[in-house]
């Protein structure tokens, strides 16, 4: 049953402490990614057959199997796809950013070039659910950046097949090439390139223990979104709300992991047990069950700051959760204080689930508190920002001795010297 606490009644640290889920995988990991970059294709194939229980011969989806997966798909689930892409694309388009030059002084500009990365890594994991929500929203944003190719890595079923929702949102996002790969050798893979997966810039998506951690060991041979940990949601409710509701947006992300983590802050200890409650009715009715009650047991919480709903958002802040609802009456009138949250819903009638899939917004978020300080995925990720300064020789004589004096000030000659020669009489 998950626990419920008074706000005070123990230490802060204790109770906004996340549960320690890291495992270490480092070295496993660091084994897989050195024999994939030394033996490409072939370890890929004996880690596929290994962990995926897959005996490929084509690691590379073909264009056969991408069109049967589009006809395999229901005619009104293509129907949504299109649809959710639509508002994703709508979203992000707005992020989209323009280079510019500034020639506000003689003889001088100065410009930023917005340049797209060429090739992007697309991780979609499978397991126990397959998402083809975040093709949609690892996908799309990098269209709009103008990336030249996005390669996709998913792991396949035992057949060797990849799920036909996947591939038929992967066409309609616009992904260049697919492939039956999972685990840290898909991120190695992309990292190190084989004779049939192509090397990539960069690499996003989340993923479990081990693509996380790989995506750690390649960073810096490759970029990365971000290091994802399990899903988390925090809810700030009052007791206007519906505990029935409440308890099933709670429930929206403890069913995702054993490992995901849902808060309930609410002002109101009667509607706290209310919320205990019902999540206690609603568990045994999932077909994931098992998998929910382990994340509600072990690390789901509720926080009670009686009569204290504007504690209750200082609390929100502090946790910085991947997803936070703000499930009150008027919550246009506390948007403005919520400093960290990776998104936030607002309102009694924005569940998360509309992020995940619908509204836009990216649902590829910060998690474990790193909301302090990153952001969702965004076009920002699939572009790189170049700079470039001109002077003509006027422009540059009339600060030349400004440079030389802050390049002297620092102690170095050369810099200092590599302006002022450009005017030496005796210099041609």
């Amino acid at each position: 049953m998950i626990r419920i606490y008074r706000y005070g009644e123990i230490a802060n640290s204790e109770l906004f402490a996340r549960k320690d889920i890291v495992a270490d995988v480092a070295e496993p990991v660091r084994a897989i990614v050195q024999d994939v970059a030394q033996n490409g294709d072939a370890a890929l194939r004996a880690y596929e057959k290994r962990f995926d229980r897959a005996d490929l011969t084509a690691l590379e989806v073909s264009p056969a199997e991408w069109d049967a997966a589009m006809d395999a798909v229901e005619p009104e689930f293509l129907q949504i796809l299109q649809e959710a892409a639509s508002n994703i694309r709508r979203y992000h388009e707005k992020q989209v950013r323009a280079s510019y030059v500034i020639s506000e002084q003689p003889g001088v500009m100065l410009g930023q070039r917005i340049l797209p990365i060429e090739k992007v890594g697309v991780y979609v994991p499978g397991g126990t659910a397959a998402y083809p929500s975040t093709v949609l929203m690892d996908t799309i944003p990098a269209k709009l950046a103008g990336c030249g190719q996005i390669v996709m890595v998913t792991p396949p079923a035992a057949d060797g097949s990849i799920r036909p929702a996947i591939l038929a949102a992967a066409r309609i996002a616009g992904v260049d090439r697919v492939f039956k790969l999972g685990g840290a050798q898909a991120i190695a893979a992309l990292a190190y390139g084989t004779e049939s997966v192509p090397r990539v810039d960069k690499i996003v998506g989340p993923g479990n223990a081990y693509v996380a951690e790989a995506k750690k060991q390649v960073f810096g041979r490759v970029a990365i979104d971000m290091v994802a940990g399990p899903s988390e949601i925090l809810v700030v409710a009052d007791s206007t709300c519906s505990p029935v509701f409440v308890a099933a947006d709670l429930l929206s992300q403890a069913e995702h992991d054993r490992l995901a983590t849902a808060v309930l802050v609410t002002d109101s200890m009667a509607f706290a047990q209310a919320v205990a409650a019902e999540l206690e009715r609603q568990i045994p009715l999932l077909p994931r069950a098992e998998i929910t009650r382990a994340s509600i047991d072990g690390s789901g919480k509720i926080i009670v700051a009686e009569n204290d709903l504007q504690k209750a958002i200082e609390i929100a802040n502090e946790l910085a959760p991947e997803h936070l609802e703000l499930c009150v009456d008027d919550p246009f009138d506390y948007l403005d204080q919520i400093r960290c949250a990776g998104s936030v819903f607002l309102g009694k009638n924005c569940p998360e689930a509309l992020g995940d899939y619908f509204a836009g917004p990216n649902h590829t978020l910060p998690t474990c508190g790193t909301a302090r300080f990153s952001s969702a995925l965004s076009v920002d990720d699939f572009v790189k920002k170049s700079q470039f300064t001109y002077y003509t020789a006027d422009a540059l004589w009339a600060v030349s001795g400004k440079i030389a004096a802050f390049a002297m000030q620092e102690g170095l000659q050369a810099h200092a010297k590599s302006v002022t020669i450009r005017f030496e009489e005796d210099v041609q």
